[in-house]
């Protein structure tokens, strides 16, 4: 008996670890480091991307599980490693961390860029795939060309007369910089290049396989003066090309400008056909009208069916199979166009002229106008004093009005509504009275009584 109790903590020890085998192996491929250890063991490591942490954070133990389910999923090309920064000062500091988590890619120990990807396991397995490799690849033969062009993605490849020259060096520190960004690669052999109208060192831009059209190169050339910036600017001007696919990771980028936008059910992996058709008569007004200030894409009908609904109030059953169109300007004015899409393009058309002419009317969010207002506002009895408020989640916020938080609040004088004064003071009665009295362009009138100004 005796023999028995002394064996059962082992066998209890045993049947626990056996039920989080997964989550035990996923602990263990996350490397710990230190101060003691952190420059000999993350010198060994191509690619590693390190989450700088401190236990009692909550953002910290909400990403913890997905870090870890993405170190299983990585293991053995990109090493994932996190250091406590409680136990840890001296090396988070060195890095310059000031807040949790904060993660960071390191390429054989030297911090190389700040980590800027999805915090999901999915998402930083996609994101860190990326990173692994070379900055450029080295592309010796034509069929290297060729092999590296054929993708999904636009690829930036730079043509050079040796190995050693001053814009290769250029070219390789730029790739270093945007590789999150941009696929690169690079030659020494210019013949690479003639085939494409390059007979001297320059860059090609080829757009994706996927995107070509007759409406515009598929390759495009730098040959200005090679310096980080302007390979930048020139990528970052012709990636897209007439008519980019927009994607949730690039919506941002795009929406810089007033851009015009066809949802349909496209999908460029199953059905580059189908998915070029509807893209191709978009194609075509671009053509006509990019020159005037509007931009152009397409996009996943469901990627963006939330958007379609909350933001342009469309809902899934609009349209069937026809593409929706809308127009977003950069200071935030919305247009549908309620016409059916018609194939020969012509509704298209007649939507654009109505959008230029000014005759189009914008889309709105708002709630029901109340009919009256009775609620009860203890602040002033100031006739010349209204005080509002508005469901930033059910109305579009006005021009001026950025929301990030709630609540937030805002002061519009007389006249000049369209510059508000953002309200940062405290939520007591006589903080509110005293950043009137500041700001307001007349007397006060509180409870009766006037108060000088």
């Amino acid at each position: 008996m005796a023999a028995a109790i002394r064996l059962l903590p082992a066998a209890v020890t045993l049947a626990l670890l056996s039920c989080f085998p997964s989550a035990v192996s996923s602990r263990r491929d996350v490397l710990e480091l230190g101060d003691a250890d952190f420059d000999y063991l993350s010198t060994g490591h191509e690619t590693m991307l390190v989450k700088f942490y401190a236990p009692w954070c909550g953002h910290c133990k909400k990403l913890a599980p997905e870090f870890d389910k993405a170190a299983t999923r990585l293991k053995g090309s990109v090493q994932l490693a996190k250091v406590d920064c409680t136990a840890h000062s001296e090396t988070c500091g060195r890095f310059g961390v000031s807040g949790y988590p904060t993660l960071k890619i390191f390429r054989y120990g030297r911090d190389s860029a700040p980590y800027d990807g999805p915090r999901s396991a999915d998402g930083i397995y996609h994101y860190m795939k990326k990173q692994t490799g070379p900055d450029s690849v080295h592309l010796k033969t034509e069929e290297d060309l060729q092999t590296f062009i054929t993708h999904y993605d636009a690829s930036v490849v730079g043509v050079f007369s040796g190995a050693d020259g001053a814009h290769l060096s250029e070219f390789l520190r730029a790739a270093a910089l945007l590789r999150e960004q941009f696929r690169f690669a690079h030659t020494a052999d210019l013949k690479l290049g003639e085939k494409h109208g390059v007979k001297s060192e320059g860059v090609l831009l080829f757009r994706p396989p996927r995107l070509s059209n007759k409406f515009e190169e598929n390759v495009v050339v730098f040959q200005d003066f090679l310096t980080i910036g302007s390979l930048r600017r020139f990528i970052r001007d012709n990636i897209y090309g007439l008519c980019p696919h927009m994607t949730v990771e690039n919506r941002d980028s795009l929406r810089v400008r007033d851009l015009l936008t066809a949802y349909y059910d496209l999908d460029f992996h199953r059905n580059i056909r189908g998915s070029n058709y509807w893209r191709n008569r978009v194609m075509k007004m671009a053509s006509t009208f990019s020159r005037r200030g509007l931009t152009f894409s397409v996009a996943n009908k469901k990627d963006f069916l939330f958007e379609l609904e909350d933001d342009f109030g469309l809902g899934t059953s609009d349209g069937g199979e026809l593409p929706f169109v809308t127009i977003r300007t950069k200071l935030g004015h919305k247009y549908t166009m309620r016409e059916e899409f018609t194939r020969d393009g012509q509704s298209l058309e007649r939507f654009l002229d109505d959008y230029f002419a000014g005759r189009l009317k914008r889309y709105i969010k708002s709630e029901p106008v109340p009919e009256r207002n009775t609620a009860a506002v203890k602040l002033s009895s100031d006739p010349n004093i209204v005080i509002a408020k508005m469901n930033a989640a059910d109305n579009d916020v006005p021009l001026g009005y950025d929301v990030q938080g709630y609540p937030t609040m805002y002061f519009a004088p007389v006249g000049k509504k369209d510059e508000p004064i953002r309200y940062e003071g405290g939520r007591e009665l006589r903080d509110f009275l005293k950043f009137l009295e500041s700001e307001a362009s007349h007397r006060l009138v509180v409870g009766g009584l006037k108060t000088e100004l």
